[in-house]
């Protein structure tokens, strides 16, 4: 039966107050979501770069990775801002106030040169989270720490460096490349020559290694003409394998090695996959892999989820946080390498064989 007109509007007005109400309209207890079912806020994580920034094929590059994947997975739970320092890296702090200034809850500084910055933003920002690859601090070790000091064992990794390089040399001498000297990259050195020399003991070699450096300042990682020149100079005195610890100056290192003909060991990242230079892969024998990007990327998730704690990471071999690459395009090269680096691995893992933090007195 036809309703009355009156009494139809009369329905429709009923109607559309229950929608209102159902929906919240009109109260004024909504929480922070927006209420109603809206999605939670998406979380806000800035990531500052180490000088050179993205685009480095090393150690920012996998930072990136890291956050991205973590972006891939976690999709709308969070946004993110990535940033670089000047070329002298004087603005650090400056990029932290800027995220904290704009309300991100968690930051990231890519390399230890943050440090400092970072503990007094902690301090300061005890509401927010803070994250720093390659430094450290007693704040790290506090209960309810809001910062998170992200390290590696990154001599266990070039234990196995030295191992390979030790094992392909033809003439008994190998090389190092080291960015700014300091006790970061020394564990890169100390690890690379006593793997060469546990190849020495174990096979009756006598495989020497000369070791140079690209500087004292953070501008030591972002000089690939200093790589080369370095890379030169060691070729010159017999070096057929180098290794180098050197940010992007370490990418002059390898350019020269594909020019000379001899082998390259990338660091950070797999560099036979990341060089924009197709003809390197034919040299590169290995990298030392410093997995930033995993660290990153649980930080990432552990602050979106809500589980985010201050530590003080040290990932070595037996955590997954370095290793040795293999790839498509360096298995020839590698040839039966991979059974030795393995054993050699499982050692380290079990203590067997103790890797030492900093290089032998000279």
């Amino acid at each position: 039966m036809r309703m009355p007109r009156a009494a139809r509007a009369g329905a429709l007005l009923l109607a559309i107050g229950l929608v209102l109400a159902g929906c919240g309209g009109g109260g004024d207890d909504a929480g922070d979501s927006g209420g109603g079912g809206d999605a939670a806020e998406a979380k806000k994580v800035g990531l500052a770069f180490d000088v050179g920034g993205r685009g480095d094929l090393g150690f920012n590059d996998s930072a990136y990775k890291g956050i991205t994947e973590a972006k891939t997975e976690l999709g709308d739970k969070f946004e993110f801002k990535d940033v670089s320092p000047n070329a002298d890296g004087s603005n650090r702090k400056e990029l932290i106030d800027g995220f904290i200034g704009d309300d991100y809850g968690l930051v990231i500084g890519v390399g230890f040169a943050f440090t400092e910055d970072m503990v007094k933003a902690a301090t300061e920002n005890p509401e927010a989270k803070f994250a720093v690859v390659d430094g450290f601090d007693e704040l790290c070790l506090k209960p309810d720490s809001n910062l998170r000091c992200l390290g590696f064992k990154e001599q266990e990794g070039s234990f196995l460096m030295g191992v390979a390089a030790a094992m392909k040399t033809k003439t008994n001498t190998v090389g190092f490349v080291g960015g700014q000297k300091g006790d970061l990259i020394g564990r890169f050195q100390a690890g690379y020559q006593a793997g060469v020399e546990w190849v020495n003991k174990e096979q009756g070699k006598n495989v020497k290694v000369l070791v140079d450096y690209a500087g004292t300042t953070v501008q030591a990682f972002q000089d690939p003409a200093k790589g080369r020149e370095l890379a030169t100079k060691q070729i010159g005195q017999g070096a057929d394998v180098l290794f180098h610890a050197a940010g992007a100056s370490g990418n002059g290192m390898i350019d020269v090695c594909r020019e000379r003909k001899k082998l390259a060991i990338g660091v950070d990242q797999d560099q036979s996959l990341t060089t924009t230079n197709p003809a390197n892969r034919e040299w590169i024998l290995t990298s030392m892999l410093k997995r930033v990007d995993n660290s990153v990327k649980k930080s990432v998730n552990d602050y979106v989820n809500g589980t985010f704690t201050g530590a003080a990471e040290a990932l070595g071999l037996k955590e997954g946080g370095v290793d040795y690459a293999q790839n498509e395009y360096n298995k020839e090269l590698l040839g039966d390498l991979p059974a030795t680096l393995d054993k050699v691995k499982q050692e380290i893992i079990a203590g067997t064989i103790t890797v030492p933090d900093k290089p032998a007195a000279s």
